[in-house]
């Protein structure tokens, strides 16, 4: 859609209405459409800087909170996985973002609405232009509408509380106890590997390697579910 676009549309899919419309307009304008513009119009350069610093704080906090057990790197992994060009390409997608972009006519000529830079520049200048607009409760309510549902996607084998599982499971029968021994260490510091043993009373009932003392220890507690079938 070339000239301006429909703000009323777009915030309905947004499910947010602004009280500073400026915010959302220079957030779905391109660098191509303000530099064809016969006076100096603000792109959304700048507001995608401060968007990708608040969708990180969101993410980082979300992640922080309801994934306890996961070790730094696993965190650190998980969230460059929600807040990469091709996730945030998805959530823009999922918005329609496209369609409502003001792009020069170079840009739409070459399809600019479908680009996946384009579309996660894009989404992140809208985050911050809610973030401008509404705050910080503003910003979270629509980072996490989209990141939620893609975090519960990642968090496949790898994410899983094996440990936290086998617990529960445990936890059934009163007198048995379940406890983690460090078997080996190896490596240096910067690649330190690590393998755990989980013992069921005196018996050991599962063993896993990882480069961190958690991650190994979530290794062993997935091949003892494994082992019960679980």
């Amino acid at each position: 859609m070339n000239g301006r676009t429909d703000l009323k549309a777009f915030q309905k899919n947004l499910d947010y209405v602004f009280r500073e419309e400026k915010y959302l307009v220079i957030a779905l304008t391109h660098s191509s459409y303000a530099n064809e513009g016969k006076k100096e119009e603000p792109c959304n350069e700048r507001q995608e800087f401060l968007g990708d610093a608040v969708l990180s704080i969101i993410v980082s906090d979300y992640l922080f909170r309801h994934y306890s057990h996961l070790p730094e790197g696993e965190l650190t992994k998980l969230r460059a996985a929600l807040v990469c060009e091709k996730a945030l390409c998805q959530y823009a997608l999922q918005l329609g973002l496209g369609d409502f972009l003001l792009l020069g006519k170079g840009e739409e000529a070459t399809g600019g609405r479908q680009r996946p830079s384009i579309l996660a520049d894009a989404f992140e200048a809208v985050i911050a232009a809610v973030y401008l607009d509404g705050g910080m409760e503003a910003a979270k309510k629509l980072v996490l509408h989209y990141t939620v549902p893609a975090v519960e996607n990642h968090t496949t084998a790898a994410f899983k509380d094996y440990k936290t599982i086998l617990q529960e499971i445990i936890q059934k029968n009163p007198e048995e106890r379940v406890t983690y021994e460090l078997a080996e260490e190896s490596g240096p510091d910067h690649n330190k590997h690590f393998v755990v043993e989980v013992h069921l009373n005196s018996n050991v009932i599962g063993r896993g390697e990882g480069r961190s003392k958690k991650s190994a220890e979530q290794a062993a507690a997935k091949i003892a579910l494994e082992l019960m079938g679980q």
